[in-house]
């Protein structure tokens, strides 16, 4: 196992970090690094200028577009990309659905999707969880009746992150009920300027707009939108979420929310606090084993052998230390934490005399990451699959 880069692949490291310091715009940069509320304009900005490069499928083979990149070039690219403060990508569209289109669905479904997504003109949604289905999601009751050349969709999809942006959602749909759950589900492709379909927000505790409920109400969805065949799509669905799961983990973004912490702990005077300390060394310790985790994979990858399934260890770990640092920010905060983004900024917290801008974000920043453990599978659903899958 060889965890060092070649110098090929530090090469490309260096012509990405230059590339992306040439072409990421200062304003959207400025936002990540403190955290703030990034608007549809920002991150779909930075996705075109991603996808005008070829490159916002950066895990994409040739053949569908993409750049063809080995998996230790993706892992760099996405390591400069967070380091510099470039937003995370929206992954609904380039990361979840297009790689199931790419090897379930149709050569008409390639050519009319794969392009839009690539370019970052196409907003995709995720029609999974239901109010009774999220981490079992076998148990979706949202209808698909077949009838004739087109299928009639009714039911609720809930937590549909940034759907309120949608053009498209890939939806798990129940066309039958006669076997196991899981032998009932199909994979379909639905507009969302469709009539019949709402969407409705969720606000959030920060009175953020991130997640929606979505309805569909005699829904009439062609039937050249099923992916795959009909009642298969429980493995489409399995497929997809090994590509959420690892992208979940996101080791590099954990690594520059390190940094972050470190800043507000030291404008706070917390690294002075010994034990303080502790918890962040503590904290970077495990970002680097997370990190090491990664690049075994990887080291397997570029070798040619077999890699082992880790993308729930990945998930398990990642999500967890998410959780930790925004933990940890809170602390160092300490009461300057408390009030939200919305609150803060209207109270003139972004003004230089105040002294605790970045604080401002913390407390939301904070709630958002509960989540984590429980979306794309919760931890104890993780921990089940890994025992299942390591002890038999």
């Amino acid at each position: 196992m060889d965890l060092n880069f070649t110098a090929d692949e530090l090469a490309f490291r260096a012509e990405i970090r230059q590339w992306v310091a040439e072409h990421l715009p200062q304003d959207i940069s400025a936002k990540v690094h403190d955290a703030l509320r990034l608007s549809k304009d920002d991150m779909q900005r930075w996705a075109k200028i991603l996808g005008a490069r070829g490159w916002l499928g950066w895990a994409w083979p040739k053949q569908f577009g993409g750049p063809g990149w080995s998996a230790v070039q993706r892992h760099l690219f996405e390591e400069e990309c967070a380091l510099a403060g470039a937003p995370r990508i929206v992954p609904f569209g380039p990361v979840m659905v297009a790689p199931v289109i790419m090897a379930f669905g149709t050569q008409a479904q390639q050519q009319r999707h794969l392009p839009g997504i690539m370019s970052g003109e196409v907003w995709w949604s995720q029609g999974y969880s239901e109010p009774g289905s999220g981490s079992d999601l076998a148990s979706v009751k949202t209808r698909a009746e077949r009838q004739g050349d087109k299928y009639i969709v009714n039911g609720q999809k809930a937590w549909t992150t940034l759907g309120q942006y949608g053009d498209w959602i890939f939806c798990l749909v129940r066309t039958d009920n006669s076997g196991k759950p899981q032998t009932g589900i199909s994979f379909l492709l639905i507009d969302m300027k469709s009539p019949g379909v709402t969407v409705r927000p969720v606000i959030m505790l920060d009175g953020g707009h991130e997640v929606n409920e979505v309805f569909f109400d005699d829904v009439e969805v062609p039937l050249e939108n099923l992916i795959g065949e009909e009642n298969k799509g429980w493995t489409y669905a399995k497929y997809l979420l090994a590509h959420e799961r690892s992208n979940i983990a996101d080791v590099n973004r954990a690594k520059r929310e390190l940094e972050r912490l470190k800043r507000i702990a030291k404008a706070e005077g917390m690294m002075d606090d010994p034990r303080f300390r502790d918890q962040v060394a503590l904290l970077e310790v495990d970002i680097v084993a997370l990190e090491m985790m990664v690049l075994r994979v990887l080291s397997a990858d570029r070798s040619g052998k077999q890699t082992l399934d880790v993308a729930g260890l990945l998930k398990i770990r990642g999500s967890e230390i998410q959780q930790r640092y925004t933990e940890l920010m809170m602390l160092a905060g300490g009461p300057f934490s408390l009030p939200f983004i919305h609150e803060a900024m209207a109270a003139g917290w972004q003004g230089e005399y105040i002294g605790a801008a970045h604080c401002a974000p913390l407390a939301s920043h904070y709630f958002n990451t509960r989540k984590t453990t429980i979306y794309g599978g919760s931890s104890e659903v993780q921990r089940n699959i890994v025992a299942q899958t390591m002890l038999g």
